[in-house]
């Protein structure tokens, strides 16, 4: 017999029939919470989510599932599932979070509770009543105890095995996990490039945003890993936005590797982002390269001038944003005869000097050969500055001579060349190209613009890569630029969602309450954040510390069986005092109280564990980062890897001695 939770039949059926929520709209933007999310979160799932029955098998992987359209209400609107795990914390298989450790918060005591919030990449649900067979893999119903085709018998373990696997999955459309106390991490955003049909990483964003507000989540933090199109997003993206993808939301630079400030952060993007384009050039007599064509290819295509590495990378992925919309012509390419040049030193006769000079070379090509851009420059290079050249070449398409042939460009889509020809006037133009006095260049393939980007990327920002240039003072301090924002992973948004519950709360007492705990002798215990408490407006003291036990008691495994005995700084209060009438309009009180009982909670203590480490690397970090480190043998202190002069390529020895001690010795 399979249990439901106490969960009624009917309500199971009601929601299978309903009208299914739209994922692009809900939940509402106007949805703010009206309580901590401890109690927030819980509310949430009893009223839109379902408990499959499966999932008391496994009382302590409680497994909550809702069911959404993606856009029109209709029959034919694709649908996605949620599945939300609620953790039991104490009997779990991972006792300690190593998101928390490496953002900061490895001081947050352990919580009772932790959320998984789960999108899966097949459209299938964690809670749904199929699973594997853990012999043969055969599809099974949840229900059967053995398998039809191997006879295998399915246990607890197996079915407590097969969650945890989805738990540690790395294909997930959506995976997000947040603790008790309203702090979590978003562990994997994957949209159409990570194998979503109908999702992008925009929508599930916007979803996972909405539910964040209306859940009342304090902060989110996210190691941002992406790549786009086989590049390291979180450079490429803040060299052209001047900050992470995930800014685009709202999370801001959290912590650092290597000891990195949100300072030194923004002033790498800065540096790195406004390097002129002009330095690339500068090489005397010297051939000209891959790199500089390329740069001097797009400035050659753009109506205005490109003048650092952010124009240039804003407006190639601009081209590849429009050959996805327009594959065949890219609104992007200007008629360049509409092209106004910015200097007035330019004058018409120099101009008609040059183009006729390029027209002669032109004439001189046989049959329906092409020109490139880099040749048709090279022809004609001794008779003008390369100002009045890269003018000419953007303007000379279109043209027509006395002889009645027309200039006719066109983008290589298997080079990705600007190319120029001569035609008859009246020759029909074919799809390569546009004839017949129009001067707009068919678009390059989105293929050819992904191999440009990509070759820009490793040319000007991969710091393993980047090209050589003069000054070297200027490129090693690119490069440290470059290094600098690979480094910063750990982006965190606040949500601050003690404002939103004072306004849907209006009439109630919203207090931050921080708790000291009697027991707590040691100078580096846990840190315990302040937690939100909701009370009527006419509560007494007695009536603040039931509920600032209460909330603890609810939160942390430390805390399970605390009792809050007195309000910092007004020891000598009657509890049936009004809160109201002894703060007035602090928000903000203290509370400290006492373990009752003699029970064993030091491995609840904090997120970081059992272990005492200490981090003092010559870099400045004082605490573990997530980056590849290792401890002296002698002072046992920790420092890394990379700081030590050992390359991340490189294993860690078996041996290993700081400087300092070796000093010493």
């Amino acid at each position: 017999m399979v249990v439901v939770n106490g969960r009624p039949m009917k309500r199971m059926k009601r929601r299978v029939t309903a009208d299914l929520y739209d994922f692009l709209s809900f939940p509402p933007t106007d949805d703010h919470p009206r309580a901590p999310f401890r109690a927030n979160v819980k509310s949430f799932l009893n009223e839109h989510a379902l408990c499959p029955p499966p999932a008391s098998l496994i009382p302590h992987l409680l497994t909550w599932q809702m069911s959404f359209r993606v856009g029109a209400d209709s029959a034919s609107a694709p649908a996605v599932s949620l599945d939300v795990v609620e953790e039991d914390v104490a009997r779990s298989r991972s006792l300690y979070c190593d998101q928390c450790r490496v953002v900061g918060w490895s001081g947050h005591p352990v919580c009772t509770k932790r959320y998984h919030f789960i999108i899966k990449a097949d459209g299938n649900s964690i809670g749904g009543y199929h699973k594997p067979c853990a012999c043969c893999g055969e599809v099974m119903h949840f229900s059967e105890s053995r398998c039809k085709t191997c006879n295998h018998i399915t246990t607890t373990d197996d079915v407590e095995d097969w969650i945890y696997h989805q738990l540690e999955d790395t294909t997930h459309l959506l995976h997000a996990v947040v603790h008790a106390n309203g702090y979590g991490h978003l562990l994997r955003v994957n949209g159409r490039e990570g194998g979503s049909r109908v999702l992008s990483g925009c929508h599930i964003m916007d979803f996972w945003d909405r539910l964040c507000k209306t859940l009342g989540v304090r902060k989110i933090s996210v190691m941002d890993v992406s790549k786009k199109y086989g590049l390291e997003y979180r450079l490429l993206h803040a060299i052209t936005n001047g900050r992470s993808w995930y800014g685009n939301w709202g999370y801001e630079f959290g912590a650092g590797s290597f000891a990195l400030t949100v300072d030194a952060y923004k002033s790498a993007i800065e540096t790195l982002s406004s390097q002129s384009l002009c330095v690339y050039f500068s090489q005397g007599r010297k051939p000209r390269t891959r790199l500089q064509d390329k740069i001097s290819f797009y400035q050659s295509l753009y109506d205005r001038e490109l003048v650092n590495i952010r124009d240039l990378f804003c407006y190639l992925m601009s081209l590849i944003h429009s050959s996805r919309k327009s594959p065949r012509i890219d609104s992007s390419y200007r008629k360049l005869q509409n092209f106004k040049s910015d200097s007035p030193s330019l004058s018409m006769t120099d101009i008609e000097r040059v183009e006729e000079a390029m027209l002669r070379v032109l004439r001189a090509v046989s049959g329906s050969n092409w020109v490139s851009w880099r040749a048709l420059r090279g022809a004609v290079c001794k008779v003008a500055t390369p100002e009045l050249l890269d003018h000419c070449l953007k303007e000379i398409g279109g043209k027509t001579t006395a002889d009645g042939m027309i200039v006719v460009t066109r983008c290589n889509h298997d080079s990705g060349v600007l190319e120029y020809r001569l035609e008859a006037g009246n020759q029909p133009s074919d799809e390569n190209n546009v004839g017949h006095g129009s001067p707009v260049i068919t678009c390059p393939s989105e293929e050819n613009l992904v191999q440009d980007l990509r070759f820009l990327y490793e040319s000007l920002l991969n710091p393993l890569t980047m090209t050589s240039y003069g000054p070297e003072a200027t490129r090693s301090f690119a490069i440290s630029s470059a290094e600098k924002l690979l480094d910063c992973k750990q982006f965190v948004k606040d949500y601050k969602p003690e404002r939103a519950i004072a306004i849907t709360n209006p009439l109630f007492l919203c207090i931050n309450c921080h708790v000291q705990n009697f027991d707590q002798v040691e100078e580096n215990g846990p840190n315990t954040p302040p937690e939100v408490l909701v009370l009527p407006p006419n509560a007494t003291l007695s009536d603040l510390k039931f509920e600032a036990t209460r909330a603890l008691q609810d939160v942390y495994l430390i805390f399970r069986r605390f009792q809050a005995e007195e309000l910092v700084g007004y020891s000598g209060v009657d509890d049936s005092t009004q809160v109201k009438l002894l703060l007035g309009s602090a928000e903000y009180v203290e509370v400290r109280g006492r373990c009752l009982g003699k029970h064993s909670v030091n491995k609840f203590r904090m997120e970081r564990g059992m272990e005492r480490w200490t981090v003092e690397c010559s870099c400045g970090a004082r605490d573990d980062d997530g980056e590849r480190m290792l401890a002296c043998d002698v002072c046992g202190v920790w420092q890394h890897t990379r700081c030590s002069g050992i390359p991340d390529s490189v294993s860690v020895p078996a041996k290993f001695i700081c400087r300092r001690c070796r000093s010493s010795c």
